[in-house]
């Protein structure tokens, strides 16, 4: 791989103003991306985001507003982004996340969760799938979690759209796996299922778990990881960028319908 070769294509990377989705629209950007920066932000967080988007070798990038709970603002950013140019790499990354019980925990919790980890990817695959199947070339990479393949105490609704996720995943996978060729690129469809990762969405637990070592943040972290991840170590965003660098690769062209774990050996137990 050249350091350029997706000079010409267009990524669209929903949630990426800040955290593992900021890290793969850079990654994607250092390989000549244009980049669609999509998220909930104030004006300076996504002036911010698309300015080091630019900064790390995007030709063009431009923010894209829609709340990922409402089909219709997806389907107008949709709309939005084929009239920019369309896209080719799509990564569906926006997620959130609560913590409860099953009995403590909200219905409209559940159903925003739902919406955002699993409907919004669901939206935007149907609309970029056919496309790229035309062009002959196109990648989707939903970024899951490791909780898309094994389950944890009062995480359902988040536990349950990213098991959602790759079986969605595998779906269009098949559908779309004859589409292309090796020459143009194909089209594939996997997930990457980070562990924990050095994200906003996982501050609360650590912040937690600092409590009970009087408010030491290291140590909230071994605690945390020890239960779990094996290697003790937890990643950096831009470590799953790169393993969406590659999956958006033309030497990638066989390998779809996957779930990649980067999860420090947790699955493997």
């Amino acid at each position: 791989m050249t350091a350029s070769f997706l000079k010409g294509r267009t990524a669209l990377i929903t949630g990426s103003v800040q955290g593992i989705g900021l890290a793969i629209a850079k990654k994607l950007a250092e390989a000549g991306c244009r980049v669609a920066v999509h998220g909930l932000a104030t004006s300076v967080e996504r002036d911010q985001a698309v300015a080091s988007v630019i900064e790390a070798g995007a030709p063009e990038a431009r923010f894209f507003d829609a709340d990922a709970r409402d089909p219709d603002a997806l389907d107008e950013m949709m709309d939005a982004v084929a009239d920019w140019g369309g896209a080719d790499i799509l990564i569906n990354n926006a997620g959130i996340q609560q913590t409860a019980s099953i009995a403590n925990m909200q219905r409209e919790t559940w159903d925003a969760i739902l919406a955002v980890n699993l409907s919004s990817a669901f939206h935007t695959m149907r609309r970029a799938l056919p496309i790229m199947a035309e062009k002959g070339y196109g990648r989707v990479v939903n970024i899951a979690s490791v909780h898309g393949l094994v389950a944890s105490v009062n995480k359902s609704p988040y536990v349950a759209s990213k098991f959602g996720l790759v079986g969605l995943s595998k779906v269009a996978a098949l559908e779309y796996a004859n589409a292309g060729s090796r020459e143009t690129g194909g089209v594939t469809v996997n997930c990457i299922c980070p562990g924990w990762t050095e994200t906003a969405i996982i501050e609360p637990q650590i912040q937690a778990r600092s409590m009970d070592f009087g408010g030491d943040r290291a140590k909230g972290i071994a605690s945390l990881l020890s239960e779990k991840q094996p290697s003790q170590r937890t990643s950096d965003p831009s470590e799953v960028g790169e393993a969406v660098l590659w999956l958006a690769s033309p030497v990638a062209h066989n390998i779809t319908g996957i779930s990649l774990p980067i999860d420090g050996g947790w699955t493997a137990q």
